[in-house]
Protein backbone atom coordinates (compact mmCIF):
# COMPACT_ATOMS: atom_id res chain seq x y z
CA UNK A 1 0.00 0.00 0.00
CA UNK A 2 2.87 2.35 0.65
CA UNK A 3 4.98 1.62 -2.36
CA UNK A 4 1.02 2.09 -4.36
CA UNK A 5 0.88 5.06 -2.73
CA UNK A 6 4.27 6.35 -3.78
CA UNK A 7 3.64 5.57 -6.88
CA UNK A 8 -0.03 7.07 -7.59
CA UNK A 9 -0.50 10.14 -6.00
CA UNK A 10 -4.32 10.08 -6.32
CA UNK A 11 -4.40 6.52 -4.30
CA UNK A 12 -1.76 8.48 -1.72
CA UNK A 13 -4.29 11.06 -0.79
CA UNK A 14 -7.01 8.30 -0.61
CA UNK A 15 -4.87 6.95 1.90
CA UNK A 16 -3.98 10.17 3.71
CA UNK A 17 -8.01 11.13 4.18
CA UNK A 18 -8.75 7.97 5.81
CA UNK A 19 -10.47 8.01 9.42
CA UNK A 20 -7.38 5.84 10.65
CA UNK A 21 -4.38 4.03 8.47
CA UNK A 22 -2.51 1.69 10.36
CA UNK A 23 0.77 -0.29 9.93
CA UNK A 24 -0.28 -3.93 8.99
CA UNK A 25 3.34 -5.28 7.69
CA UNK A 26 6.35 -5.36 10.21
CA UNK A 27 8.58 -4.00 7.55
CA UNK A 28 6.56 -0.41 7.81
CA UNK A 29 6.52 -1.26 11.77
CA UNK A 30 10.57 -1.55 11.78
CA UNK A 31 10.76 1.35 10.38
CA UNK A 32 8.70 3.68 12.12
CA UNK A 33 10.64 2.84 15.16
CA UNK A 34 14.13 3.41 13.36
CA UNK A 35 12.32 6.48 12.15
CA UNK A 36 12.05 7.85 15.87
CA UNK A 37 8.59 6.02 17.48
CA UNK A 38 9.99 3.04 19.53
CA UNK A 39 6.58 2.43 20.68
CA UNK A 40 5.38 1.48 17.26
CA UNK A 41 3.49 -2.11 17.04
CA UNK A 42 1.92 -3.97 13.70
CA UNK A 43 -2.08 -3.70 13.51
CA UNK A 44 -2.42 -6.86 11.60
CA UNK A 45 -5.68 -7.00 9.44
CA UNK A 46 -6.90 -10.92 10.52
CA UNK A 47 -5.82 -10.26 14.28
CA UNK A 48 -7.79 -6.67 14.11
CA UNK A 49 -10.84 -8.63 12.06
CA UNK A 50 -11.13 -11.99 15.05
CA UNK A 51 -10.80 -8.01 17.57
CA UNK A 52 -13.50 -6.38 15.93
CA UNK A 53 -16.03 -9.64 15.54
CA UNK A 54 -15.33 -10.06 19.45
CA UNK A 55 -16.47 -6.91 20.50
CA UNK A 56 -19.65 -6.62 17.97
CA UNK A 57 -20.53 -10.34 19.51
CA UNK A 58 -20.16 -8.79 22.68
CA UNK A 59 -21.80 -5.15 22.35
CA UNK A 60 -24.59 -7.27 19.78
CA UNK A 61 -23.44 -5.19 16.78
CA UNK A 62 -24.50 -6.14 13.15
CA UNK A 63 -21.62 -6.80 11.04
CA UNK A 64 -20.84 -7.02 7.32
CA UNK A 65 -18.53 -8.78 4.89
CA UNK A 66 -17.98 -7.38 1.49
CA UNK A 67 -15.52 -8.49 -0.89
CA UNK A 68 -13.50 -12.25 -1.67
CA UNK A 69 -15.49 -15.13 -3.30
CA UNK A 70 -19.29 -16.98 -2.47
CA UNK A 71 -17.38 -19.88 -0.87
CA UNK A 72 -14.80 -18.14 0.93
CA UNK A 73 -17.47 -16.33 3.14
CA UNK A 74 -19.94 -19.50 3.23
CA UNK A 75 -16.44 -20.74 4.48
CA UNK A 76 -16.20 -17.39 6.63
CA UNK A 77 -19.42 -17.01 7.78
CA UNK A 78 -19.21 -20.89 9.33
CA UNK A 79 -15.71 -20.86 11.08
CA UNK A 80 -17.09 -17.17 12.35
CA UNK A 81 -20.39 -18.20 13.85
CA UNK A 82 -18.96 -21.10 15.38
CA UNK A 83 -15.55 -19.26 17.36
CA UNK A 84 -18.41 -16.38 17.80
CA UNK A 85 -21.88 -18.29 18.67
CA UNK A 86 -23.89 -14.28 19.42
CA UNK A 87 -22.00 -12.98 16.53
CA UNK A 88 -24.77 -11.14 14.03
CA UNK A 89 -23.51 -11.00 10.56
CA UNK A 90 -26.58 -9.10 9.11
CA UNK A 91 -24.87 -9.72 5.22
CA UNK A 92 -22.46 -10.87 3.17
CA UNK A 93 -21.61 -10.28 -0.99
CA UNK A 94 -18.98 -10.95 -2.88
CA UNK A 95 -19.13 -8.55 -6.16
CA UNK A 96 -17.54 -9.51 -9.49
CA UNK A 97 -14.22 -8.97 -10.15
CA UNK A 98 -14.61 -6.54 -12.70
CA UNK A 99 -15.26 -2.72 -12.41
CA UNK A 100 -19.46 -2.74 -11.23
CA UNK A 101 -22.01 -0.58 -13.36
CA UNK A 102 -23.57 2.25 -11.44
CA UNK A 103 -26.54 0.04 -10.95
CA UNK A 104 -24.58 -2.64 -9.30
CA UNK A 105 -22.94 -0.11 -7.20
CA UNK A 106 -26.23 1.43 -6.24
CA UNK A 107 -27.62 -2.17 -5.59
CA UNK A 108 -24.45 -3.29 -3.24
CA UNK A 109 -24.96 -0.13 -1.39
CA UNK A 110 -28.62 -0.76 -0.68
CA UNK A 111 -27.93 -3.83 0.57
CA UNK A 112 -25.37 -3.09 3.29
CA UNK A 113 -27.99 -0.09 4.59
CA UNK A 114 -30.61 -2.23 4.51
CA UNK A 115 -28.55 -4.44 6.73
CA UNK A 116 -28.27 -2.14 9.28
CA UNK A 117 -24.87 -3.49 9.37
CA UNK A 118 -22.66 -0.89 11.71
CA UNK A 119 -19.24 -2.16 10.69
CA UNK A 120 -18.41 -3.28 7.17
CA UNK A 121 -15.61 -5.11 6.50
CA UNK A 122 -13.80 -4.85 3.00
CA UNK A 123 -11.94 -7.32 1.17
CA UNK A 124 -11.00 -6.19 -1.88
CA UNK A 125 -7.22 -6.19 -1.59
CA UNK A 126 -4.92 -2.99 -2.71
CA UNK A 127 -6.02 -0.75 -3.79
CA UNK A 128 -9.50 -1.76 -4.54
CA UNK A 129 -10.81 -1.78 -1.19
CA UNK A 130 -9.54 1.65 -0.51
CA UNK A 131 -10.32 3.25 -3.55
CA UNK A 132 -14.12 0.90 -2.69
CA UNK A 133 -14.23 2.58 0.72
CA UNK A 134 -13.16 6.46 -0.05
CA UNK A 135 -15.79 6.48 -2.52
CA UNK A 136 -18.66 4.91 -0.90
CA UNK A 137 -17.79 5.94 2.80
CA UNK A 138 -19.90 9.15 2.61
CA UNK A 139 -22.96 6.59 1.72
CA UNK A 140 -22.79 3.62 4.43
CA UNK A 141 -23.76 4.97 7.68
CA UNK A 142 -21.38 2.68 9.10
CA UNK A 143 -17.44 1.68 10.07
CA UNK A 144 -15.67 0.81 6.69
CA UNK A 145 -12.90 -1.69 7.53
CA UNK A 146 -10.30 -3.06 5.20
CA UNK A 147 -8.44 -5.95 6.30
CA UNK A 148 -7.31 -7.47 2.67
CA UNK A 149 -6.82 -11.21 3.04
CA UNK A 150 -8.11 -11.81 6.16
CA UNK A 151 -11.50 -13.15 4.45
CA UNK A 152 -8.93 -15.84 2.97
CA UNK A 153 -6.97 -16.66 6.14
CA UNK A 154 -10.38 -16.96 8.50
CA UNK A 155 -12.26 -19.19 5.96
CA UNK A 156 -9.58 -21.59 5.49
CA UNK A 157 -8.96 -20.74 2.06
CA UNK A 158 -5.17 -19.38 2.38
CA UNK A 159 -2.96 -20.55 4.88
CA UNK A 160 -1.60 -17.71 7.68
CA UNK A 161 2.43 -17.56 7.88
CA UNK A 162 3.54 -18.78 11.27
CA UNK A 163 4.28 -16.49 14.13
CA UNK A 164 8.07 -16.60 14.15
CA UNK A 165 8.03 -15.92 10.41
CA UNK A 166 5.76 -12.62 10.74
CA UNK A 167 8.34 -11.30 14.04
CA UNK A 168 11.09 -12.06 11.75
CA UNK A 169 9.42 -9.75 8.80
CA UNK A 170 9.56 -12.87 6.61
CA UNK A 171 5.53 -13.19 6.11
CA UNK A 172 5.87 -12.00 2.65
CA UNK A 173 8.32 -14.55 1.55
CA UNK A 174 5.46 -17.24 3.19
CA UNK A 175 3.02 -15.65 0.81
CA UNK A 176 4.99 -15.25 -2.18
CA UNK A 177 5.74 -19.27 -1.61
CA UNK A 178 1.94 -19.81 -1.96
CA UNK A 179 0.93 -17.57 -4.40
CA UNK A 180 4.05 -16.77 -6.70
CA UNK A 181 2.01 -15.72 -9.91
CA UNK A 182 -0.22 -13.04 -8.35
CA UNK A 183 2.10 -11.69 -5.81
CA UNK A 184 5.59 -11.36 -7.28
CA UNK A 185 5.55 -8.43 -8.62
CA UNK A 186 4.19 -6.86 -5.24
CA UNK A 187 7.28 -8.39 -3.17
CA UNK A 188 10.05 -8.74 -5.34
CA UNK A 189 9.88 -5.42 -7.27
CA UNK A 190 8.00 -3.40 -4.61
CA UNK A 191 10.18 -4.36 -1.48
CA UNK A 192 13.26 -3.92 -3.49
CA UNK A 193 12.08 -0.48 -4.32
CA UNK A 194 10.98 0.25 -0.82
CA UNK A 195 14.38 -0.76 0.77
CA UNK A 196 15.95 1.76 -1.42
CA UNK A 197 13.55 4.67 -0.56
CA UNK A 198 13.18 3.87 3.24
CA UNK A 199 17.19 3.84 3.32
CA UNK A 200 17.59 6.92 1.71
CA UNK A 201 14.98 8.13 4.39
CA UNK A 202 16.78 6.87 7.35
CA UNK A 203 19.72 8.83 6.14
CA UNK A 204 17.87 11.98 5.94
CA UNK A 205 16.34 11.25 9.38
CA UNK A 206 19.40 10.60 10.99
CA UNK A 207 21.76 13.15 9.23
CA UNK A 208 19.26 15.56 10.77
CA UNK A 209 19.31 14.40 14.28
CA UNK A 210 23.35 14.88 14.48
CA UNK A 211 22.31 18.87 12.50
CA UNK A 212 19.87 18.97 15.91
CA UNK A 213 22.60 17.58 18.13
CA UNK A 214 25.16 19.64 16.93
CA UNK A 215 23.03 22.64 17.14
CA UNK A 216 22.43 22.75 20.94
Amino acid sequence: MVMTGYFNKTFQHIINQALLTTPDGMPLVKGLQWLGLPTATRVYGPDLTLYCCAMAAREKIPIYFYGSRPETLASLNKNLTTQFPTLSIVGMDAPPFRPLTNTEAQLALKKICQSGAQIVFVGLGCPKQEQWMHKYTDQLPAILLGVGAAFDFHAGTVAQAPRWMMGLSLEWLYRLIQEPRRLWKRYVVNNSVFIVLFAVQLLGHQWHRIVRGRSQ
